[in-house]
């Protein structure tokens, strides 16, 4: 009831001069579906076709890392009708391809953050380290035995792997792999001695026993994982990381086309809140200006870059 009063609230802003949006609008979603990106950008789409009265679309092009649904979006006429919903790996294609087709921050408008996601560190359910604190003194130990997986390179996962290294002093052997799935497995096996990835990723194999939890990276513990502590408790105070969701459209859309969307998004994120459904992927909903999140990624894409570079990362 309380949703389909703020979603009809909000309807009379979009019939004022410009009638945008008046078809289907199409989000490209860069990456396979079912996944974890898609899953958010699907709910999203749910509640902004309700919103908006017109259809809204998903349209999955995975491939290089996210940049064939980058590129896809990037090359859309900049009318409004066509955004690409990615995650924060998106906005350091230059730091870590040695061809980017295309440079995140000039090619493209962002429009609104959606949501972060804290990070779980797991370890392989043989390994003796029950915290984080006993996780790097035997990784300091034996560096050559700890063994850290990373799901995608320039992800979240990789650069919370770096900045955990960072802060820990110790140096693991990192070891690449095409996504979190396949890590995780490894991680569950003791074939990998820990992996470092969205939370959400990590739940049905940490509640099966399959491995060990040992930290999050939020601020605060989690609801859904309430006994796991934070690397903040963990001694670790500024060991905090999330992965994180936004929306982009192509560089040159209207300026008054993007602020609508961002109203329309931000909406639609608040309503869904109230409903649970962020909460339920383990995504911690976000409301920002478009210029807000302009600068966010500015920000985030100059951590990033600064981790890559003190770690002697080549772009590939």
């Amino acid at each position: 009831m309380i949703a389909a009063a703020i979603a009809l609230a909000a309807a009379p802003a979009w019939s004022q001069t410009d009638k945008f949006p008046e078809r289907a609008i199409k989000i490209v979603v860069p990456f396979a579906a079912g996944g974890g990106v898609d899953n958010a950008a699907r709910v999203l789409a749910h509640q902004l076709q309700t919103q908006l009265g017109v259809p809204v679309l998903i349209d999955n092009r995975s491939g290089a890392n996210g940049t064939v649904g980058g590129k896809a979006a990037q090359t859309a006429p900049a009318d409004g009708y066509t955004l690409l919903f990615s995650a924060a790996t998106h906005v350091l294609a230059k730091q870590v391809m040695s061809h980017p087709p295309y440079d995140p921050q000039v090619d493209f408008a962002p429009v609104a953050r959606v949501g972060e996601a804290p990070l779980m560190l797991v370890i392989a359910p043989n390994l003796e380290p029950k915290n984080l604190g006993e996780v790097i003194g035997a990784a300091r130990q034996q560096p050559e035995k700890w063994t850290a997986g990373i799901p995608a390179v320039g992800a979240p996962s990789h650069l919370a792997t770096l900045l955990l290294a960072k802060q820990g002093n110790v140096k693991f052997t990192f070891v690449p792999y095409r996504g979190t799935q396949p890590a995780l497995i490894d991680v569950a096996g003791g074939h990998t001695s820990l992996l470092l990835d969205s939370m959400i990723s990590m739940l049905p194999l940490t509640k099966a026993g399959k491995v060990k939890p040992i930290a999050i990276t939020a601020a605060k513990r989690s609801a859904l994982t309430p006994d796991v502590p934070t690397a903040r408790e963990s001694g670790f105070p500024e060991m905090t990381y999330s992965s994180w969701y936004g929306v982009w459209a192509p560089k040159g859309t209207p300026a008054d086309r993007i602020k609508r969307l961002n109203a329309a998004i931000n909406t639609a994120i608040g309503v869904q809140a109230k409903a649970g459904a962020w909460a339920h992927l383990g995504i911690d909903p976000v409301n920002e200006s478009a210029e807000q999140f302009r600068q966010f990624i500015a920000n985030d894409v100059a951590q990033g870059a600064e981790l890559l570079r003190n770690a002697g990362f080549k772009p590939e």
